[in-house]
């Protein structure tokens, strides 16, 4: 399953964006300045900074900004992540849609959820069984194409192209609606299923009427707290105002402060985090997702600014890859892990405030976490012990190596030049090679010959199964024209192994279990080198309330709570 969307730069961010939660995933939000208030009322401003908005049609969302905004504004799901924006709450879906968060039979293969009453579209129409249906139906069409793809995987139905095509009747027959009951036979066990459905849009009803195939990409039709004024202009924005007929009693979660809310899309990083940071009138009711650059970070300290800022962790890993067809000698991938200096990386990004030191793919915030101990004991960025183990490795010194890394951000060479100091130091002779653009389809190509790659990662929810196998099952990943997301052609059948077994499991702890031992194999072969978690320092406006950013927004700002000082 591709998901490079879910990739750093792909949602811009580094340290001139903000994506995907405080310190080592804690979550929590800021509420210094504009305080906290349960008054509705009044417009928030939602700078959509830096790139448009890619989509609001919930099965073709992809984009961690993009999904959480669906999901608070008008499009509900089964069940949803609450408003505690903590660790715990990212691993735990509550009620939204359904009466509760599903009950599962036949090994965790078999889901059954049923709606409540009472919740409308905006036309007035009641949310049925056969929309919640329909939305699964449209995942699977073209339309959907940028969207997720786990109910094709696990539903098992690969010639099935979407509504009304060959393999309908397939696809009937393993999701089912009777009355308001709808039902899921998956042909793989998926205990973290509702994890899925409150994470992503994929399993979002969908009112079939409303279908315009490729045509519905900025189209909305709600059922949720907000509606779509008007138009969605690309580059420009649209308004969101009050839902008429959505009713908060069947919610329980959103609050839905504002009475409306302003996209504007496309705007200037530096312009709006210049704006905000002064405090400028016409930003005071304004919140972005771009992340401060680490040049302007002084700024946020003054006594004007200081409480209308939070630094908020992230779950976006940044990690190195060695390719392992070129650096096949495990001495030579053990001697890059030792010279590996994570502390000028992080210095590079911008300081404490922009990453802490990382020690392994998978984050706190996932379900069963253990820390790996391997790679804390390999990064050291200990140059001398890296040349000796290099030395002992029998290959020609200085050994050469191009190291490729996405050139896409202001300090992004700053920091490969701090990697290449102390591997130069080590016995390596570093060649670095920037790609501005087409970065992750420039290192996907198999024929390219690069030594190791940088790239960074976040998970699709709080589970290893949406980290590890789509980044290092090769069976998934590796062909003849693209090496998809397994960049540095690892592949392993005792990894394989695992990675099968988990998906047996019944239990998300079990797989959980499993899936700590392939991270500890993956770490024993140095198939990848973690280098940061990265963090966000989130800048808003003084007239703004109640505001948070954690784990269950994917660290964006959480239009849930957030509301408008009167």
């Amino acid at each position: 399953m591709l998901r490079a969307n879910k990739s750093l730069t792909l949602v811009g961010v580094s340290v001139v964006g903000a994506a995907l939660a405080l310190s080592a995933c804690g979550g929590g939000g800021s509420t210094k300045n504009g305080g906290t208030s349960t008054k509705k009322g009044g417009t928030l401003t939602y700078q959509y900074a830096g790139s448009p908005v890619t989509s609001w049609d919930p099965q073709n969302s992809y984009i961690g900004v993009d999904l959480t905004n669906e999901s608070r504004l008008f499009s509900r799901s089964l069940v949803q992540l609450s408003t505690t924006n903590t660790v715990a709450a990212a691993a735990k879906p509550v009620p939204d849609l359904a009466t509760n968060t599903g009950t599962s039979s036949n090994g965790a293969k078999t889901w059954k959820f049923t709606l409540k009453s009472g919740v409308k579209w905006q036309d007035g129409s009641a949310v049925t069984c056969e929309d919640v249906k329909y939305g699964a139906e449209r995942s699977f069409a073209p339309a959907a194409a940028g969207g997720p793809t786990y109910a094709k995987t696990y539903l098992g139905l690969s010639k099935y192209a979407g509504p009304g095509t060959a393999g309908q009747s397939d696809f009937d027959k393993q999701v089912t609606c009777s009355g308001n009951t709808i039902t899921y036979n998956f042909k793989l066990a998926w205990p973290d299923f509702p994890l899925a459905i409150a994470s992503l849009r994929e399993f979002d009803p969908y009112k079939k009427s409303q279908d315009k195939g490729t045509k519905s990409n900025y189209t909305v039709f709600s059922d949720g707290p907000y509606k779509l004024q008007g138009s969605w202009v690309t580059g420009t924005g649209g308004t969101f105002v009050r839902n008429p007929e959505y009713s908060a009693s069947t919610d329980g979660v959103r609050k839905a402060l504002p009475d409306k809310i302003i996209f504007k899309d496309n705007t200037n990083q530096v312009t709006t985090i210049s704006s905000l940071i002064q405090d400028n009138p016409a930003d005071q009711a304004s919140v972005t997702y771009i992340n401060v650059p680490s040049a302007s970070f002084s700024q946020t300290t003054g006594a004007n600014v200081k409480d209308r800022v939070d630094n908020v962790g992230t779950t976006y890993i940044d990690y190195l890859q060695p390719n392992m067809k070129r650096m096949t000698n495990p001495k030579v991938r053990q001697a890059l892990a030792m010279a590996t200096d994570q502390n000028a990386y992080i210095k590079a990004l911008g300081g404490s405030a922009y990453g802490t030191a990382a020690y392994s793919l998978l984050n706190p915030t996932v379900t069963g976490y253990q820390l790996n101990s391997t790679f804390k004991s390999e990064i050291t960025g200990n140059a001398a012990a890296a040349k000796k183990i290099l030395q002992s490795a029998g290959v020609p010194m200085p050994y050469p190596i191009k190291y490729t890394y996405s050139n896409n951000t202001a300090n992004a060479t700053s920091q490969a030049q701090a990697l290449a100091a102390t591997w130069d130091q080590a016995g390596f002779k570093v060649t670095l090679n920037a790609v501005s653009a087409h970065y992750y389809p420039t290192i996907r190509t198999p024929s390219d010959n690069s030594d190791v790659y940088w790239a960074s990662w976040s998970q699709d929810w709080a589970a290893a199964s949406t980290i590890l196998p789509p980044l290092f099952d090769a069976r998934i990943n590796l062909s003849s024209s693209s090496k998809s997301s397994d960049y540095g052609s690892y592949s392993s059948n005792t990894v394989n192994g695992l990675f099968d077994k988990a998906a047996q499991q019944t239990s998300q702890s079990a797989a959980a279990s499993v899936y700590n031992q392939a991270d500890v194999q993956l770490a024993k072969d140095l198939a990848y080198i973690p280098l940061a978690q990265r963090k966000f320092v989130l800048v808003y406006g003084s007239k703004v309330t109640n505001f948070q950013a954690g784990p269950v927004t994917a660290s964006y700002p959480d239009l849930g709570v957030i509301g408008v000082k009167q």
